[in-house]
């Protein structure tokens, strides 16, 4: 199956074709660096390594470029509120250049250990302030643009398809704009392009400007930063559902109107990760970080295994349940291929015959039906279930599929027959001591075991570990 992606702009499943054979220019709108990221921002950058895990699968070469916002992202998508940036500086005392190295820093740790592939570029807003500044006097050269208390906003009444990716009404943008929100906008759907006066005392990061000492507003700084880096036009753009009304379309308006051309082919959306409170959110004061998820004694690639519990377009609802269903279905998988590996002479360098090559074309099929790796996933553990294909192809298989799945599944089955015997000896000896029922022997054991690195964990087909 050719690969086919739900495009948001055309809310359809197309067929993929790049601007340029062979080539994706792929962008992801990343993180804002004042806080840790939740695991529900996790979730978007993971099914975007999932994209492009499937695009290089293709045989594509990928530039990939992501954004770190570590400026002008207020607390309100529309203009109000503060600088996020100036809120996590003051709650932690410290200086907002200080917050973004720390929480970029933090960010990138987490998305280490989820095993999402490095992008190819990663750029930070304050590093590209002439960029967006040349952004902005193209727009005003093209009438697109207005002054007002100090500010540079966007017209959107200047740019006739503003909306259409989020379908939003035309009239009933016009109708918004007799509600006076903001006195300095025509419209109370334009958007600030510059910040020179500021919406609160005291702004810490400004630059000097045509239009005078400010800052940029958060939406310029993704339009800016994409066509520098993959041109003014290109394949495909990421991001969560929550972009699409507003910094998605503001974005689109601020491209197309700087260039009269369409920017972006593909506009793909990730759903929320929703708790029993509704969706996971800072503001909505229900954030789990993945330090939280390890905290508790699980892998991050648990999480990474529970994320495959739905597509990436549908709502997933986390539970401490749920995510210990995936952390025991993870590690049946891995038993499951340590069973393969050991019945193989050859491991998995082996030549697929008929039968695994169909259940890896059912696989690579799913991959390519719009990145539907639950079902993908649901296909191999049924595949490696089937005695009739020799142990060494079905190893191979999964190991083949693991290069979208990124679940480390060869480097899990290669430590478990790397684990030193003096490691063996401490596991048989705690094993040992609970059927002594010395319990303060057998969790002396486990601590030193944890300290090397080794998590044990009793379950009741037996004690299993892993590394961690």
């Amino acid at each position: 199956m050719a690969l086919k992606l739900y495009n948001t702009a055309g809310a359809k499943l197309e067929p993929f074709v790049p601007l340029r054979d062979g080539h994706v220019g792929l962008y992801c709108c990343g993180p804002t660096v004042y806080n840790y990221a939740h695991i529900g921002n996790l979730r978007t950058y993971v099914f975007e390594d999932v994209l492009r895990r499937v695009l290089e699968r293709n045989g594509y070469a990928v530039t990939h470029v992501m954004n770190v916002t570590d400026v002008g992202h207020l607390t309100d998508d529309s203009d109000e509120g503060e600088d996020k940036m100036l809120i996590g500086a003051r709650e932690r005392g410290m200086s907002v250049w200080e917050i973004a190295e720390f929480f970029t820093r933090a960010f990138f740790d987490d998305t280490e250990k989820l095993n999402v592939v490095s992008p190819t570029v990663v750029c930070r807003a304050t590093e590209h302030i002439p960029d967006m500044i040349g952004l902005i006097s193209r727009l005003e050269k093209r009438g697109l643009t207005y002054q007002a208390e100090g500010n540079v906003y966007f017209s959107i009444d200047a740019f006739p398809r503003y909306g259409e990716l989020a379908r939003l009404d035309r009239q009933e943008l016009r109708a918004g704009a007799r509600i006076e929100v903001d006195s300095a906008k025509r419209n109370p759907h334009d958007f600030v392009l510059w910040f020179t006066r500021g919406k609160f005392e005291h702004q810490a990061m400004q630059w000097d400007s045509p239009w005078g000492r400010g800052y940029p507003g958060w939406h310029l700084e993704c339009s800016a930063m994409s066509m520098k880096y993959l041109g003014e036009r290109f394949d495909i753009h990421c991001g969560g559902v929550d972009h699409v009304n507003v910094h998605h379309t503001n974005e689109i308006a601020q491209s197309e109107g700087a260039t009269g051309k369409t920017w972006v082919n593909y506009w793909l959306h990730g759903e929320f990760l929703i708790m029993p409170s509704g969706r996971m959110g800072k503001s909505e004061g229900n954030m789990i970080t993945l330090s939280t998820i390890e905290e508790e004694g699980y892998d991050p690639l648990d999480y990474r295994y529970f994320l495959f519990g739905a597509h990436y377009r549908t709502q997933l609802a986390f539970s401490v349940q749920a995510l210990d269903a995936a952390r025991s279905a993870r590690a049946s998988l891995i038993d499951q291929l340590r069973g393969l590996a050991a019945r193989s002479a050859d491991g998995a360098r082996v030549e697929l015959g008929h039968d695994a090559r169909l259940a890896l074309d059912a696989i690579n099929d799913a991959f390519n039906d719009d990145l539907n790796a639950p079902k993908a996933l649901g296909l191999l553990r049924a595949f490696l279930k089937d005695d009739a294909v020799p142990p060494g192809e079905r190893l191979a298989v999964a190991f083949d599929a693991d290069r979208v799945f990124g679940l480390e599944m060869a480097t899990s089955v290669a430590r478990h027959e790397e684990l030193a015997p003096e490691y063996q000896a401490m596991i048989a000896e705690r094993e040992a001591a609970r059927k002594a029922r010395d319990f303060a022997r057998a969790d002396l054991l486990r601590d030193r075991l944890r300290d090397a690195g080794i998590l044990i964990e009793d379950t009741p087909t037996g004690t299993k570990w892993k590394f961690v």
